[in-house]
């Protein structure tokens, strides 16, 4: 059964898979590249390796799974306290990650509501979904952040998020909350 070495970032946990033979890296890219003397190693989502070790800081746990080994809450925390960038639901709901992952976090949470999408971000957006972003555009001070609706409309729920978060007054929220407000 295939390991996996978890660790905890800012915004939920990842994982890389954890090979500690050689048996183990057999069927893949690095068979005969990684030598014993250099185990155990850990295989990132980069396609790159690095050698283990449990002192590494963010490092948790080990696990054994045969499907992925954290669950969508897990990897992406739902209504995190301090949440900066991620998805929102219609109903408020929050799932963190960094300004990278917002792709990765899409298919999980589609995986998770809508299994048979082909296309998670846009299905995400037509069901009504937020994506909130990092605005920064290299030439600005500070980063922001900025909330993206494909639809263009916005939940009450959402709305409400959106004040507790202290981005009831970006530009873009206000004009979503003057083109919805009426309907909610």
């Amino acid at each position: 059964m295939p390991k996996y070495a978890i660790y905890k970032s800012a915004t939920g946990y990842y994982y890389n898979e954890y090979h500690d033979t050689l048996e183990s890296l057999k069927g893949t890219k690095f068979e005969g590249i990684i030598e014993e003397d250099k185990l155990p190693v850990v295989i990132g989502s980069d396609g790159g390796y690095h050698h283990f070790t449990e002192n590494d800081y963010m490092f948790d746990r080990l696990v054994e799974s045969d499907g992925c080994p954290l669950k969508l809450e897990e990897m992406f925390f739902k209504n995190q306290e301090g949440f900066k960038l991620g998805w929102m639901s219609p109903e408020g709901d929050t799932y963190s990650c960094d300004y990278t992952s917002h792709t990765r976090a899409a298919a999980m949470i589609a995986a998770k509501f809508f299994p048979k999408t082909k296309l998670p971000e846009r299905t995400l957006g037509k069901a009504g979904w937020l994506k909130i972003i990092d605005s920064w555009d290299g030439t600005q001070r500070e980063h922001g952040q900025f909330v993206y609706s494909l639809t263009g409309n916005i939940s009450k729920k959402q709305a409400d998020k959106l004040f507790d978060l202290g981005l009831y007054n970006n530009p873009e929220v206000r004009q979503m909350i003057r083109d919805c407000e009426d309907n909610w």
